[in-house]
């Protein structure tokens, strides 16, 4: 059972991207990358230490892992919390700083 829990900003995100891959590639596409990203979600709640500091993009304390070209941002507190998941096309630190 998952012990993680998915911020309202990074499930919003997943279906964005969802739907972006859908209208633009295919469902197969679509599909296949949001199950990357859930199970990226299943192997960072097993190995929370997963991924990398970015100083560059912010000074909160969360670590960021890769899926194709999404960044899960994340955090390790009682449970893993996934706070964001970003394109990394995108101002990843302005949106950070909000």
């Amino acid at each position: 059972m998952s012990s993680y829990v998915v911020s309202p900003e990074a499930d919003e995100a997943i279906f964005e991207i969802w739907r972006y891959l859908y209208q633009k590639a295919s469902l197969d596409v679509a599909n296949r990358v949001e199950e990357e990203i859930y199970s990226a979600f299943e192997a960072l709640d097993r190995n929370p230490g997963l991924g990398h500091k970015r100083s560059d993009l912010t000074s909160h304390p969360v670590l960021f892992f890769t899926v194709y070209s999404y960044m899960i941002v994340y955090r390790v507190k009682t449970h893993l919390e996934i706070v964001r998941v970003l394109h990394g096309r995108r101002d990843v630190k302005e949106i950070l700083t909000q």
